[in-house]
């Protein structure tokens, strides 16, 4: 058996309470989960990037910002996926302040 078939089985066990208090604890886990980004030290500075890629969610704002289209955005980068474009757009929705400060810090180290 796998980890993920015998955590299964473990909380199948469970009181419903203990249960019900697992998945609040996951969730509170997973509340800055953004599926598609991930940020990994040592891979772009540390900056949240889309997954598979170094592409950094600030350089995608940035170029969103300066006029580019999707359209645009994913022929510039062909390992991009639509999905990464919304995955990226969604984070910068919940995380503006960070990467609107990562923009200006790269900003004025250029």
């Amino acid at each position: 058996m796998n980890d993920l078939a015998d955590a299964a089985q473990v909380i199948a066990g469970l009181p419903k309470a203990d249960r019900a208090t697992l998945l609040r604890v996951l969730a509170e886990d997973l509340f800055d989960a953004f599926p598609g980004i991930e940020a990994t030290p040592g891979i772009c500075g540390g900056e949240p990037r889309v997954v598979r890629t170094r592409i950094p969610v600030r350089q995608l704002v940035e170029a969103r910002e300066a006029g580019l289209s999707e359209a645009a955005l994913l022929a510039a980068y062909p390992t991009l996926t639509a999905e990464d474009l919304v995955n990226t757009w969604h984070y910068y929705r919940g995380h503006h302040a960070e990467i609107d400060a990562l923009i200006t810090e790269n900003r004025e180290a250029e």
